[in-house]
């Protein structure tokens, strides 16, 4: 059992996210240099390091709390945080070739208060720069040469077949009328859980901790993206436009069957009839028909899912999860500071904004 950890504070957690970015950011950019014109330059876009006509831009980067976990997870494993850089790197890839081709697929106009690289630079371009990181991923890790690199790569490989798992089944629950909570939790846990799982696993691997110490690690990633998600499909609904960079509503505009509608669909009231009775209707419009609605339709329905007991219940699930991911790092013997961190990044991930 581990000790008590000491208190972080949110000035700490920060100071952890920016040490992901700072760490991995040149590796990333050097990565990003080697792909063919002009894929290297939409990359760049995509990332944030350029503007739309190629001048240098100062983006945000997303939050950077894959690669933070990736270093922590090397000291978790009694190496330097330095030894994860390769597998920040390598899952800030797979992360950024998912966002590319699903904002593609979900027809997402803005990302971190942007235009998405489809809507800058066409959908072909999307596809082709989301399919070179992916490589890319892979090349970092496999160049180190190691087998414990090896065992990196299969690692990242398992996670990213799951995350598209979880992309294709949130596409196909789109166009059903009912999708069950166990369902939208299955695919929620392969499209964000099966990544940050292997964020938390892939810096310790390449620090030699064995797979019984990996697994572990993966399992508190695992239900620590289960959070995550919650609280995403919670801004997605009723996120401040000005923090997360999308559209008012965004998840009802693609009739996502996110947590907060699946559960508000699964309760037993008057709510929750009337809930479906709207969404069945609305299965039968086109997309320029739901682009037509009004931001006070989209406000009524969010209303109701509120209503019937989706957004509560979303809310608790999320705690729920944060606290299976935190009890889990019990079973590992690491530094008590390390695991301090790791508490406090899963209580970031609960209370974040966007």
């Amino acid at each position: 059992m581990t000790p008590a950890s000491p208190a972080i504070d949110a000035e700490s957690v920060t100071a952890l996210l920016e040490r992901g970015r700072t760490l991995a950011t040149p590796v990333l950019r050097a990565a990003v240099e080697r792909l063919a014109p002009p894929m290297d330059t939409v990359a760049a876009y995509h990332f944030g390091w350029i503007d739309a006509q190629g001048r240098p831009a100062e983006g945000d980067g997303g939050k950077a709390v894959r690669p933070a976990l990736a270093l922590l997870s090397a000291e978790a494993a009694g190496g330097l945080p330095e030894v994860g850089i390769p597998g920040a790197v390598a899952v800030e890839l797979v992360h950024n070739f998912s966002l590319l081709h699903d904002d593609l697929m979900d027809g997402d106009e803005q990302r971190r208060h942007r235009d998405t690289v489809w809507k800058v630079h066409g959908p072909a371009q999307a596809i082709l720069v989301g399919d070179a990181l992916f490589a890319l991923a892979n090349d970092i890790l496999l160049e180190l040469g190691t087998a414990d690199a090896a065992r990196a790569t299969r690692r990242l490989t398992t996670a990213t077949r799951k995350l598209i798992d979880g992309q294709a089944q949130d596409i196909s629950y789109e166009h059903r009328e009912r999708v069950s909570v166990h369902e939208c939790l299955e695919m929620e846990g392969n499209k964000t859980g099966a990544l940050l799982a292997c964020a938390v696993s892939i810096g310790a691997v390449l620090a030699g901790a064995d797979d019984a110490t990996a697994d572990t690690l993966e399992r508190y990633g695992h239900h620590l993206g289960l959070a995550f998600q919650a609280v995403d499909d919670l801004l997605g609904i009723w996120g401040d436009p000005e923090a997360t960079g999308k559209r008012p509503w965004s998840d009802l505009r693609q009739r996502k069957k996110s947590l907060p509608v699946v559960a508000a669909l699964s309760g037993q009231n008057p709510a929750a009839d009337k809930l479906a009775h709207i969404l069945a209707e609305d299965a039968s419009k086109s997309e320029d028909e739901i682009a037509d609605f009004t931001e006070e339709e989209f406000a009524s329905r969010a209303a109701l899912i509120e209503e019937a007991g989706g957004r509560e219940w979303t809310a608790e699930e999320a705690r729920r999860q944060h606290t299976t991911a935190v009890a889990a790092l019990d079973e590992i013997d690491m530094p008590a500071e390390v695991r301090a961190q790791l508490v406090a990044l899963a209580d970031f991930v609960v209370v974040r904004e966007r």
